[in-house]
């Protein structure tokens, strides 16, 4: 079944080289990505799509991950000791694999992108490539549209607050003068790529910077215009050390970077062709060191590109449409309580419709028997189906209760506006616990039937969030099964703060039992395998960090426990190492869709247990946040997600087999047909529906 697979044949690692570094992995992980711009099966507006996830990804990484190295380098020695981290060394082999994807980068642009546009008669111009024509017509945009709105910001008077994270700004140089000037490229304002009047059959598009570029010394009157540059400013987000360690010495480190100002620089990323007396005025200006400093080409914010217009619209430029499918019980189901009360459901995103659950919310809030609704909300939408259910129930004076997660990196805003409205129109809103986020996706509505109160669930792998449901796969579970029922009422009663340890019995509820039950499952395959009996664990999640955890598989591979992987992001595991790990197989899939669902599977004598839910197998979800995963009971469903997960276990097309070194690897296919899981899962629960219809 896995004869495709290369092992990697070399001695047993040392112990300090047990496990990937995990920021240094996230960075093969975004190398993935950047495999499927340069993919040429894939059509050319989705590998330019690639391209605006890498760019994106990589904003945020040195956001988070290298604004976190940069502030741990500030702090003194003795204070960061027990981290065992090194930070600047780290920077410097992360800065270096950074370079070397840019280049990757730039080369896939260049060389395929802009080509393969050309082959289709669009076409991306320099300013000194316009015609006359469209030259005239830039002197008019530029007086009437764009001049406007740049803010000219002089380098002698101005400081490095004046650079707005993630805003492309333009170094202008001038002759026979040290200052500089720098301008601002309202492309939030104006869009970014400017349609150019062109002859029929032909679309011609120009970067904004570049327009500005062109007519940059209209801005100076008084001054020459020598050059100019194009920068970007990265900002710190906030520090969250506690998402990766523990201690009392943690607050030590807070303590000695309270000086410190939110959203310092974390990066510089400048044009490579800028001189390098240029780049130091510049680095000075932003007070940050020359590690801080990346070079890149003459246009920056790839993520633009998720916009680039495609003014052909011809379906081999685009992946094909794969539109939600009908779920057979779900669809025109007049009452989904009914529906629910007959047995457990499960709906796979984006595969079938959100709009099922939104139907179900808003059942519930017009419906006269249903008392309570209850819900933790990780990332909410600015405005959705959902949301506005929840209204309605308020508006019906049931009893709403909603957790809001106010530590939803990059989403706080949003969510401390949702909160405020929530309580303003009669919900119980509660916060963020100190210290412990809450990142489970569940629900609890409870109704009177016959006289007596009955709970119904939903436990999810993905946010309530309608948006991210079309591009992530996840997995959603309804069900009226007390077992769950209890648990998940137990889950809220620690939200509202009512009891501090939840009383559980079938639930997996991190920071509480999830540690300890997967440590015990392991453990019994690893008993299994000692026996000489069949055993097995096959696991899927978004990344996989937590060395304790990570030594448990290792403990199980060493025993001859067969151990399979989906990892779709970052994976500190190594895998394939003679006498550690020689049993363990990490598979990562990137296709069109974001794998994001978790699911565990444990053989248990044949009579698999299968967990699924909001965990990954990193400290932070284990140890610090509250997740929740819930037992598949119902055997159909069960079925089900496990066809799902074979189908991707056998993946040759979009998997990359991970090695000891890292390497990404494509899975090479063996005997019979190809296999492209995301494709192949449409069509089985197609079929499902089909069958069903």
């Amino acid at each position: 079944m896995y004869g495709y697979i290369r092992f990697c044949k070399q001695q047993v690692l040392e112990i300090k080289e047990r496990y990937f570094d995990r920021d240094l992995d996230w960075l093969a992980f975004n190398e993935r990505v950047l495999q499927e711009a340069a993919n040429s099966t894939n059509p050319l507006y989705e590998r330019i799509k690639f391209l605006a996830i890498f760019s994106s990804n990589l904003d945020e990484f040195f956001r988070v991950r290298v604004s976190k190295l940069r502030q741990i380098r500030k702090v003194e020695k003795s204070v960061r000791k027990p981290l065992a981290l090194k930070p600047n060394k780290l920077l410097k082999r992360i800065l270096k694999e950074v370079d070397s994807q840019q280049e990757q980068f730039g080369t896939i642009y260049r060389e395929q992108i802009l080509p393969g546009l050309g082959t289709n008669g669009i076409a991306l111009l320099d300013f000194d490539d316009c015609t006359a024509i469209q030259k005239a017509h830039l002197v008019d945009l530029f007086r009437d549209m764009i001049q406007p709105r740049i803010t000219i910001m002089d380098g002698d008077t101005l400081n490095r607050d004046n650079f707005e994270d993630g805003t492309l700004y333009l170094t202008v140089r001038f002759e026979a003068e040290e200052g500089l000037a720098f301008l601002s490229v309202p492309a939030k304002e104006l869009g970014r790529f400017l349609s150019l009047p062109t002859k029929p059959g032909r679309y011609e598009y120009i970067f904004l910077e570049d327009v500005i570029r062109g007519f940059a010394q209209r801005l100076f009157s008084h001054r020459k215009v020598v050059a100019t540059y194009s920068i970007k400013v990265s900002r710190d987000a906030e520090l969250y050390l506690e998402d990766d360690y523990e201690g009392d010495w943690i607050r030590q480190i807070y303590d000695s970077l309270n000086k410190r100002q939110d959203g310092q620089p974390t990066r510089l990323l400048f044009e490579g062709t800028m001189p390098g007396e240029v780049q130091h005025q510049v680095r000075k200006l932003l007070g940050i060191g020359k590690v801080d400093m990346v070079k890149g080409g003459a246009h920056h914010n790839f993520s633009d590109f998720f916009a680039f217009p495609n003014p052909l619209g011809y379906p081999c430029l685009e992946y094909k449409p794969l539109p939600p499918l009908t779920h057979q019980d779900f669809e025109n189901c007049p009452d989904i309580f009914a529906l629910l009360s007959a047995g457990d459901r499960i709906l796979h995103f984006p595969y079938q419709s959100f709009g099922y659950l939104e139907q179900w919310v808003r059942q519930a809030a017009f419906d006269v028997d249903v008392s309570s609704i209850n819900i933790s909300l990780y990332r909410i939408a600015k405005d959705s189906a959902l949301t506005t259910a929840l209204l309605n129930a308020l508006e019906r004076k049931k009893e709403v209760t909603i957790f809001v997660e106010a530590k939803a990196r990059f989403d706080e805003e949003n969510n401390l506006l949702w909160g405020r409205t929530f309580e303003e129109k009669g919900a119980k809103v509660f916060y963020s616990f100190p210290n412990v986020k809450v990142h489970s996706k569940i629900m609890l509505i409870e109704r009177r039937e016959s006289g007596q109160p009955r709970g119904y669930a939903y436990i999810g792998t993905g946010n309530f969030n309608a948006n991210t449901s079309k591009i992530y796969c996840d997995h959603a579970l309804f069900t009226a099964s007390e077992k769950i029922t209890a648990d998940i009422k137990q889950v809220f009663r620690v939200l509202r703060r009512e009891v501090v340890v939840p009383k559980l019995k079938h639930l997996l509820v991190s920071p509480y039992n999830s540690r300890l039950s997967f440590e015990h499952f392991i453990q019994y395959e690893i008993d299994q395998a000692l026996r000489g009996l069949p055993s097995g664990i096959t696991a899927k999640m978004n990344s996989l960090e937590d060395k304790k955890m990570i030594d448990w598989l290792y403990k199980a591979s060493k025993a001859g426990v067969p151990v399979r992987l989906l990892v779709r992001g970052f994976c500190c595991l190594r895998p394939q190492v003679p006498g550690l790990s020689e049993n363990i197989v990490v598979t990562s899939i990137v296709d069109r869709f974001l794998e994001h669902g978790r699911v565990f599977i444990f053989h248990n004598q044949g009579d698999e247990r299968m967990y699924m839910g909001s965990a990954d197998w990193m400290t932070r979800n284990l140890d610090k946040r509250i997740e929740v995963l819930a037992p598949v009971l119902d055997k159909e469903l069960f079925e089900e997600l496990r066809q799902m997960m074979n189908l991707q276990l056998t993946d040759t097309v979009k998997a990359r087999i991970r090695d000891a070194q890292g390497n990404n690897t494509y899975a090479m296919p063996g005997k019979g047909e190809a296999v492209r899981s995301q494709y192949a899962i449409y069509d089985y629960l197609r079929g499902k529906s089909l069958s069903h219809g």
